[in-house]
């Protein structure tokens, strides 16, 4: 023992322990000491010269040698106490196990005598009540012994008496009786094998096969032939009906209802003149006649939860529209738009009078075919037509009918014939359209004055209210495959409405070449619905030959057609939205407007761009007056040229007036701010690469000019506001993004050529995607002469190569490249595989 625990001081005393820094924290707040051997870093050097910090303190030696050997002594003895402390602990938890062992044993054996003393009790108590539990078993099968016995005595009396009654159809006697036996039969059907229970089983079943022929013959007796019999003991006779299978009644019924329409149908036979369509009132006239008469005769004779008046009437509508079907299909050609829609009108106002009259009780499943109807309401011009419903809750819509469109669906194959006279409808109106548009051109009644905003063409309100109209008549007749019919003619007519109306109706461009075939390709481009072709020959044509500039009433007529075109564009969104939530769900996904709203949009660009034309028209007199200025014999830098002053004139007088007629669709007028400054720039860089050659007055002329015309371009959205508005953002970075190249060319035409590296170096900084062809022009701006410009052009040319190069290379040692290059390896070993 005493071996081991100098092993153990041994190594502890031989081991360094490091402990982290929460370890070393705790054991500080535990054991707190001031000694400088029990901190964590403990410096030997740093504590001996402590001791011993001159030489004289080294006389004191042996005396601190001494301290440490008693202190190191005094801790081994408290190490050597902890390890013995320590065995001495183990062998006590030991000894405490084992005794905690035995007592559990002892407990597992207590608990196994309770056990067994509590199954011993368990078989005393059964023993104890076995004879209480025979006791109950008989008492519980007495009392069902009586109970059948008891229900048999029952059921033969009741029997015996439905026998008796049977034979002389007292009919009001035999309701209960026959009710008590029907539920006493209940109680033994388990008990079917036992013969006498088969034998009354039997019995019962018979008087109810011949109550049924009884009551249904006395039915039949009563109502054929002409000397009817009293009717009440049907009464009674349908009490008893109501008890037995429900098919009895149904057969019955069947055939009575059968009965009544006889009339109906020989009256109304397809020879006969009041078959057709156009006398349809009179067969509703019939019914409503009929069944007032059956309930003044005959409405007391069956149960009002028999529903004998809606059987009638549905069996009615059923009738009705198979005949007219039939009816229909053999005359077909003699079905026009007007007969059509009156026989269907009083098809609904008949169906909407037995909604209120009858609950639709009877009606099958597959009968009632639900249909929202939707009043129409009052429209407004030129609000969108079709928000106003948008703005109705759910809950205002009507519960749809059951008894809609019953005889009505006879109807659907011939709303084909609606949709032809609504096309011919609709086509009348384009050509009114076209008429009014030759008499009075676009603009003219809209647009009173030079001032003032451009209205939407009264046509086009006219047209969405007609469209309007027209979707919620159909809604009433059919909201099946014959709505998507309505949806595309709508589409070919908004078609025609956006050429005839919108498009013709544009300032015609006169030019001095090319006018009859470019506008032949985009009347073509138009009806082709080609939108991209339709837009690019537009616009090929705005660039061929010089154009005239529009008077005040074209440019109102322009804009005019621009607000209905945006007009047209939203009600169209919305006319599509309404179309899919009228019609089946099952059809709402091929409702597509989207063709017609990319037409629309196309007529909005044209309008823009034609303005656009018409701005730029003015200001090319300017930029070429800016061409034939001397500029390389100036002297001194003054104002703004007058071309400058011309061309700010003419956009200080045509933009507040385009803004104001444009007021009503904003983000198009700043459009077509983005488009002209687009426009305007490209031609003055154009005109710039002109004005040669330039001296260094002339390019700081130039230079100040450009700047005099970039503020005016920032300022065009606001031009002519009294209280000055900031310009949107993305015109305002266009602006200065593309105006800072024309300002860059005069830069570099003013910066002296010190050497041709350095020179090409500096037009590469101000202008990094400059092409050789413009590089070309500036050095002719500055005047030089073909020799001169050589070694320019070479280094121009070594620095466009370097540059195409370095692309390249950075290109080819990209992830991108390297990753191609791995799949083309790839691909061939699995090749040569």
């Amino acid at each position: 023992m005493e071996n081991h625990e100098e092993d153990d001081l041994e190594e502890l005393r031989s081991t360094v322990y490091t402990f982290p820094p929460s370890v070393q924290s705790v054991i500080e707040q535990v054991l707190p000491s001031n000694d400088p051997l029990d901190q964590p870093n403990f410096n030997v050097v740093d504590y001996i010269n402590s001791l011993f910090p001159t030489e004289q303190s080294l006389s004191n030696i042996d005396d601190v040698v001494n301290e440490m050997e008693l202190k190191i002594r005094t801790i081994d003895k408290e190490i050597r106490s902890v390890v013995r402390g320590q065995t001495n602990v183990g062998q006590d938890g030991r000894a405490a196990l084992e005794d905690a062992q035995k007592v559990i044993r002892q407990l597992f054996v207590h608990i196994k005598d309770i056990k067994d003393k509590a199954e011993q009790s368990e078989e005393v108590v059964k023993e104890i009540t076995r004879d209480i539990k025979q006791l109950d078993f008989a008492k519980r099968n007495l009392t069902t012994s009586m109970t059948a016995l008891n229900h048999l005595h029952m059921l033969v009396e009741g029997v015996d008496t439905l026998k008796v009654l049977t034979q002389k159809k007292q009919y009001g006697e035999i309701v209960l009786p026959l009710q008590a036996v029907m539920q006493v039969m209940q109680h033994f059907n388990n008990y079917m094998d036992i013969p006498q229970v088969k034998q009354l089983s039997d019995q019962v079943r018979q008087i109810h096969v011949e109550l049924a022929q009884q009551i249904t013959a006395d039915f039949k007796q009563a109502f054929s032939g002409q000397n009817s019999k009293h009717f009440n003991h049907l009464t009674e006779g349908c009490s008893v009906l109501s008890v037995l299978d429900p098919k009895v009644k149904k057969d019955l019924l069947v055939w009575f209802v059968n009965i009544q329409l006889q009339e109906y149908a020989h009256l109304f036979d397809e020879n006969q003149d009041f078959a057709w369509l156009d006398k349809i009132d009179r067969r509703y006239a019939w019914i409503k006649k009929h069944l007032l008469d059956f309930e003044s005769k005959f409405g007391t004779i069956f149960p009002p939860e028999w529903e004998v008046s809606e059987r009638i009437a549905v069996q009615f509508c059923h009738v009705t529209r198979e005949d007219l079907a039939k009816l229909m299909n053999k005359r077909r050609s003699e079905i026009d738009v007007k007969l059509l829609l009156y026989a269907i009108q009083r098809t609904g106002n008949f169906e909407s009078l037995l909604a209120k009259r009858f609950i639709g009780s009877t009606l099958e499943a597959g009968d009632a075919k639900s249909t929202a109807v939707s009043n129409d309401a009052a429209e407004k011009t030129p609000g969108n037509p079709f928000e106003e419903e948008n703005k109705k809750s759910e809950n205002e819509k009507p519960r749809p009918s059951p008894f809609a469109n019953l005889i009505g669906r006879c109807f659907e194959p011939y709303l084909n014939i609606y949709i032809e006279s609504l096309d011919r409808n609709l086509a009348d109106l384009m050509s009114k359209f076209v008429s009014d548009s030759k008499t009075q051109p676009p603009g003219a009644k809209e647009f009173n004055g030079i001032e003032g905003p451009s209205s939407v063409l009264s046509s086009c309100a006219d047209l969405f209210v007609f469209y309007k109209k027209c979707m919620l008549q159909c809604t009433q007749l059919s909201t099946g495959l014959i709505m998507l019919s309505l949806a595309e003619t709508f589409q070919k007519y908004l078609r025609e409405y956006a050429l005839k109306i919108l498009q013709n109706n544009l300032p015609k461009i006169v030019s001095s070449a090319g006018i009859g075939t470019s506008m032949s390709n985009i009347t073509r481009d138009f009806r082709d619905l080609s939108t991209s072709g339709f837009i690019q020959n537009f616009q090929s044509f705005l660039k061929e030959g010089e154009t005239a500039r529009f008077s005040k009433e074209e440019q109102s007529r322009i804009c005019c057609i621009l607000t209905t075109a945006e007009y047209c564009l939203e009600t169209t969104q919305q006319l599509e939205e309404k179309l899919r939530e009228k019609i089946d769900k099952s059809y709402s996904e091929k409702i597509n407007l989207s063709q017609e709203q990319d037409i629309f949009h196309n007529v909005i660009s044209n309008c823009i761009q034609l303005l656009v034309q018409d701005l730029e028209t003015a200001c090319d007199s300017a930029l070429t007056t800016m061409t034939k200025v001397q500029w390389s014999s100036m002297e001194v830098v003054g104002d703004q040229s007058n071309y400058v002053n011309t061309i700010i004139g003419h956009l200080r007088q045509a933009i507040p007036t385009i803004r104001d007629r444009l007021s009503s669709c904003r983000k198009y007028f700043t459009q077509l701010c983005l488009n002209f400054a687009n426009s305007f720039i490209i031609k003055l860089v154009q005109q710039l690469y002109k004005c040669k050659p330039l001296n260094a007055v002339g390019a700081e002329q130039l230079l100040l000019d450009v700047h005099m015309l970039k503020t005016a371009l920032l300022d065009l959205p606001s031009m002519g506001y009294q209280i000055q508005r900031k310009a949107p953002v993305t015109y305002t970075k266009v602006v200065l993004k593309e105006m800072a190249k024309a300002e860059m060319i005069l830069k570099i035409v003013m910066s002296p050529i010190e050497s041709p590296s350095d020179f090409v170096k500096q037009c590469r900084m101000r202008l990094p995607n400059l092409q050789s062809s413009e590089f070309q022009k500036i050095l002719d701006m500055k005047g030089l002469k073909k020799t001169e410009q050589v070694p320019l052009l070479e280094q121009f040319k070594q620095s466009e190569n370097a540059s195409t190069a370095a692309k390249s290379h950075a290109m080819h040692d990209s992830p991108e490249h390297e990753a191609g290059r791995i799949k083309k390896l790839e691909k061939l070993i699995k090749k040569r595989i």
